[in-house]
């Protein structure tokens, strides 16, 4: 069985991600197209439909222009 996307910190991680697309000004289709995924993709993994793997973070952290980190609740 793989890792629950409904525990607490996987919902921070969610609210994190979510916050630094909109902080950017960028829509989910936007960042879709920066990623070659369709706008689903980016809704999926925002609501926890689609669990994020580091790969994936890295390239959500490269687009908003944040640390991997920010996403995990590690940045002073």
């Amino acid at each position: 069985m793989g890792a629950s996307t409904h525990s607490d910190e996987y919902q921070e991680f969610l609210k994190r991600l979510r916050a630094a697309r909109l902080e950017s000004g960028l829509t989910q289709l936007e960042v879709a197209n920066r990623l070659g995924e369709p706008q689903s993709y980016v809704s999926k993994c925002e609501s926890g439909e689609r669990r994020v793997d580091i790969v994936e973070l890295s390239k959500f952290a490269e687009i908003y222009e944040r640390p991997v980190s920010y996403f995990l609740g590690k940045e002073n």
